[in-house]
């Protein structure tokens, strides 16, 4: 593991995740009122392919620049996997009994933190962008769960 992605795993174990749903704090963002809303978002097919597509970039960029390092990508999941997965875990572990979460809140934070840590691995190579974004949405205590407009245009919707 690269020292970046230590220093990112480091920063996301000290933010306290999502203390600020809800909180109209942003003005760079469209603030969701409710988890209800937040779920409802963060498991649309919208959502899910914006994220699949901003991997699949990601991936096709470093593939252009390094591909030695792009057949690295699996072996790297592999080994960043168990850790950011114990980080979800423990991060998410309140909200989700506090809240009755559906799996589908884990399975979106789960990837996400996983493409932080991968955007933070390669970034040498590639600079991390979408992912990065994401980061500092939880960073700030928010959820990153949709977006409004057609993107790039348009902002993220958080809780």
């Amino acid at each position: 593991m690269h020292p970046r992605t230590t220093a990112t795993l480091e920063k996301l174990e000290k933010a306290d995740w999502f203390v600020s749903v809800g909180a109209k704090d942003a003005t760079a963002a469209v603030v969701l009122s409710s988890w209800g809303e937040a779920i409802e978002h963060c498991s649309s097919a919208e959502w899910e392919n914006l994220g699949l597509e901003a991997a699949n970039q990601y991936r096709e960029r470093l593939l252009e620049r390094a591909k030695d390092r792009y057949n690295q990508w699996n072996d790297l999941v592999a080994q960043l996997k168990p850790v950011t997965e114990a980080l979800v875990r423990r991060k998410i572990e309140a909200v989700v009994r506090e809240n009755d979460l559906p799996k589908v809140f884990e399975d979106t934070v789960q990837w996400d933190i996983l493409h932080i840590c991968m955007e933070a691995e390669y970034a040498d190579v590639y600079p991390p962008g979408y992912y990065a974004s994401q980061a500092y949405w939880y960073v700030k205590g928010h959820f990153p769960c949709g977006w409004e407009g057609d993107f790039p245009n348009g902002k993220i919707i958080i809780f």
